[in-house]
This record gives C-alpha cells, structure tokens and sequence, in this order.
C-alpha cells in the first residue's frame, strides 16, 4: 500500500504518457543501493535511506526513477529505441515537503537522433506541465555540461583538474572554492620528509620503493588497500595539481563562460562569440547546442520560454550533456528536471552504449502549485 496518497490529477498524467507512445513501468522500492552510491553522486547520496539484507548486502529505498528504470531495461534485454513512463513514490531525506512523495517521468532509451530526443524531453515536460498548470507561464532553464567540458578541456588544464571541475559543475560553491585553489594553489603538506623528497627528485621506484617498505612495517596489507605503486601514483598527481595554477587570462575566459546567461534564442550567437573572442575551439559541442535549438524549434517548443545559463547543471553525476529544469515562472520550486545520461547504461553494465535522455516531475510541488 502507498504511504501517501496520489495527486488528483494523475489519470490526467497517465493519459498525457500514453499519448506520448511510453511503456509504463515500475520498480521495486527497496533497490541495491552501489549503483547510487557509485554513480548518482553526492547531493543524493547523503539523503538515501539505506539498510541491509540478511546477507548484509547494502539496500536502500528507491530515492530515484532514472537508475532502477535502465536497470530493469538491461535485465529484461529489451531491445532500443525504448520509452518508459513511470509513477510511483520516491524516498529522500528532505529539509521540507516530507521525506516520501511521487515523482513522474519519461526515460527515453535509445535514440540515436541526439538534438530531437533532447527536443523531445523538453518539449515533452513542457506540455505535461502545460495540461496540469492551465494558465500559468512556464519558464526552463537550460545548460550543457558537454559545453562546458569543452571550455575546460580547450583551456589545456592537467586531466586531473578537468576531472575536478568537470565533477563539480552545477554545484556553484564547490565550483567557486576549485577556481579559488587554482588562481591560489595550496601546496600539499603533511607529507613526510623522505615521500617530499622522493616526490621532488621524481624518483617513482624508490617513492613506490619506501612506500611498501613503510606499509610492510606498519603492518597494511595491499590486498585490503591500494597498492604502493598505485598510491605512488595518487601522490604525484596530487602534487601536480597542487601545482598547477590557472593563468589570470584563462581564469577570467572561465569566469567569463560561466558568467553568460541568455535567452536560448541568442544562446548559440553568444557560445559563438565567446569562443572566438577567447581563441577557444569548441568544435562538436557548439554544433550539438546549436542542433539541438533547431530541434526545439522544429517541434514546435516556444524558445521564448527557454533561458540558456552557462553555469546551470544538476546535482545527479551521471548527466552528460543536456540539463534543464522547468518552474512556473516568478516562482523558485522547480515542477520537472532532466537531461541527457549517456554513459549511465554502460556504467550499470550494458554491453553497449546506449545513448539516453529523460526528465522527472515532483508531483507534490506540482499540486502545491494548482491549489496556489
């Protein structure tokens, strides 16, 4: 039996998934909790609830639709392109609103026409939202993680700091604080004598040398943590980008990417502008936004609605490119969020790549919403 009760307007949203040719699933509530602790990233590992089996196997209760769904489409083998809706309840440790309420959506698996599903996962938010919300002004926001990869890569950046960067896009103070490490850099301490000496004469078969010796005598076996020549490894690239300081000129270009916000309908000019105007070359991610703006207007999405922020992301790890979220506009609760996740379903262990996109819609913020 549900916890709660459902929304009155979900035969309305059930009608508006059928319409939109989806396969309605569901899936179990107590889920193996690895793959989101692995893979959905911190902001919703840390507000899972989590227990056990009887064979001590982490479980935790469904805090999310996206993961369980490509899940259950590897175990089924079910061929591509694939469109799943869903409704049902999602369980997260929450400040307000309670920590058990429904959540709805679309996963769509498989198509390899990029700018058109992405198109599609808007356009498709959008009108659900429209036929639950008669009369109020809907406004998106949306980002492209794939662009600012781009950004950060053109810039020449060690991996290990594109990686950094990269990881924390859409979290603005985690963001703000790495740009801060790198104009700054703080140097690494609390090393010893000997690893600060062997580190400095980049002399790695005696620093994986001391290493195992220390290790040996301290009594750690390598067969329960890393090995010395793979903790040999984390210490240089740490010291490497510890190092490693962002130019003012780079910085201020990075500052300035992140700093643009625009209507979507100006958005690709402005990407253009900038990257000429900074020497960058954006190649493949600047033809996948503007592509994917074709798309949205052949569809027939009002671009008026869509604002394009540079720095916008979502605090799930497994987006890859498209992000965006949708609210009535003058208010701040966001109704319905997605994007594009295509390495999750290799990541879950599909044998090939399944390129995929979808979005999620808070049913409780939606009905706050209709009674507003």
């Amino acid at each position: 039996m549900p916890l709660i009760n459902l929304p009155a307007f979900s035969e309305d949203l059930l009608a508006e998934f059928a319409a939109r040719r989806t396969e309605r699933v569901d899936t179990p509530v107590i889920q193996p909790a690895e793959p989101f602790l692995d893979i959905a990233g911190e902001d919703l590992r840390r507000r899972i609830f989590m227990t056990e089996s009887e064979t001590g196997a982490s479980l935790c209760l469904r805090p999310e639709f996206t993961i369980p769904v490509c899940l259950r489409h590897i175990e089924s083998a079910m061929g591509t392109p694939k469109r799943y809706a869903y409704l049902g309840e999602v369980f997260r440790q929450r400040r307000e609103g309670g920590n058990e309420f429904y959540q709805a959506g679309i996963e769509d698996l498989g198509d390899i026409n990029i700018p058109s599903a992405d198109a599609r996962a808007i356009g498709d938010a959008a009108a659900v939202l429209s036929r639950l919300l008669p009369g109020k002004k809907l406004a998106v926001t949306l980002g492209d993680q794939a662009v600012f990869e781009a950004v950060v890569q053109a810039l020449g950046l060690p991996l290990g700091w594109q990686k950094r960067l990269i990881h924390a896009f859409g979290d603005t103070t985690h963001l703000e604080a790495l740009l801060a490490s790198l104009v700054s850099p703080q140097f690494v301490t609390g090393l010893s004598d000997d690893i600060a000496r062997l580190l400095g004469a980049d002399d790695e078969e005696a620093l994986v040398a001391h290493i195992d010796a220390t290790m040996q005598a301290t009594g750690y076996s390598t067969n329960a943590s890393r090995s010395p020549q793979d903790i040999a490894r984390r210490l240089k690239e740490k010291l490497i980008l510890s190092e490693t300081r962002l130019d003012d000129a780079a910085f201020l270009v990075l500052k300035k990417f992140l700093s643009l916000n625009v209507p979507l309908i100006n958005a690709s000019a402005a990407l253009s502008g900038f990257a000429d105007a900074a020497g960058l070359k954006l190649g493949n991610a600047l033809s996948r936004f503007d592509g994917r703006v074709a798309a949205l207007a052949n569809a027939g999405v009002d671009l008026a609605l869509i604002d394009y922020r540079a720095a916008f992301g979502r605090p799930l790890d497994y987006y890859t490119g498209l992000v965006f979220e949708i609210g009535v506009e003058g208010s701040d609760a966001v109704l319905a969020g997605g994007g594009r996740f295509d390495k999750l379903m290799t990541l879950l262990g599909a044998k090939e790549r399944i390129p995929a996109v979808g979005f999620s819609l808070w049913l409780d913020r939606i009905e706050t919403e209709r009674a507003a």
